[in-house]
């Protein structure tokens, strides 16, 4: 009888086994031979298994950074530094043109108050970079965020540059980077309170989950009215046509109430537009899938 149970257990594991591979062999065939670099990683919460391709590869951020800005932010409104009830004067200089900003496109006069909980809404959720500018001064600069993510454990990131000085060069779009599973590892310890307090946990989350940007990247094929925790990042394309990175990162809420976090990185890619966020949103169908039928 011990004998038998053991054969079971083995053909099941044995089975988990192929499934995965089998996940990874279709997520490698829609990269296949693709004019880009793409790192994806996986990771189920319920029982931390995870499976990457390229996953510790340095990609490129770009606006992903604002997950990593909004934690710092509100672990300073965790230990009283900051409240988010606090109101942030926006003078016109802050809003700078030629950067997208849906702040600058209701107030372009400046000149107004906004809560800081308003202001982190804008900067994660509608991905303003006038307003993300805003709060790395407000807490101090890129030094700051780079500290508190250091200091949850997480090693492969880096964070150097503002919105601002992003846009004087398409090379310093690099000086802001981490790996797919760096971000997967972040995401589960956000999701598990680990990072910051329940209150602001819930804030980010709720904020993640309204998010405006990506529509045609980790959402576009999931079920409609999947919750999909996320953040987005896009550098658009330089004059040669290189798209130096197409990301999106989230938590995915499983019909069975389950989660994992997935994170996939487009980057140095001559694909068009079309193409790279057709490679993210079909590789997280993939994943959706695999979760839903085990």
């Amino acid at each position: 009888m011990k004998n038998k149970l053991i054969l079971f257990f083995l053909m099941i594991s044995a089975g988990v086994f192929a499934q995965k591979q089998s996940l990874k062999m279709q997520i490698e065939s829609i990269i296949k031979a693709k004019n880009a670099t793409v790192a994806v990683s996986v990771l189920d919460f319920e029982n931390n298994k995870s499976l990457d391709i390229n996953g510790d590869k340095k990609l490129p951020m770009l606006s992903v950074f604002k997950f990593h800005i909004a934690l710092a932010v509100l672990n300073l409104v965790d230990q009283g530094e900051l409240n988010l009830n606090q109101k942030i004067f926006i003078k016109k200089t802050d809003l700078h043109e030629n950067t997208w900003s849906p702040i600058r496109e209701k107030y372009p006069a400046g000149n107004i108050e906004m809560s800081l909980s308003e202001l982190l809404k804008y900067s994660v959720a509608q991905s303003d970079n006038n307003g993300t500018d805003l709060l790395l001064k407000l807490i101090g600069g890129p030094g700051e965020v780079q500290n508190f993510i250091n200091n949850t454990g997480i090693s492969d990131f880096r964070i150097k540059a503002d919105e601002e000085k992003m846009h004087q060069g398409y090379e310093f779009m690099y000086w802001n980077w981490t790996t797919t599973n760096a971000s997967n590892q972040l995401l589960k310890k956000f999701f598990e309170g680990k990072l910051v307090s329940k209150k602001s946990t819930d804030f980010l989350m709720q904020t993640m989950l309204e998010t405006s940007t990506g529509a045609n990247k980790l959402v576009a094929l999931l079920p409609k009215g999947t919750p999909v925790a996320h953040k987005t990042g896009s550098s658009g394309k330089d004059k040669k046509g290189l798209t130096i990175a197409e990301n999106d990162i989230g938590i995915v809420t499983l019909p069975s109430g389950k989660h994992y976090a997935v994170s996939a990185f487009v980057s140095d890619s001559m694909e068009s537009d079309e193409t790279n966020t057709k490679m993210i949103a079909e590789i997280s169908k993939l994943i959706f899938d695999y979760f839903s039928k085990k």
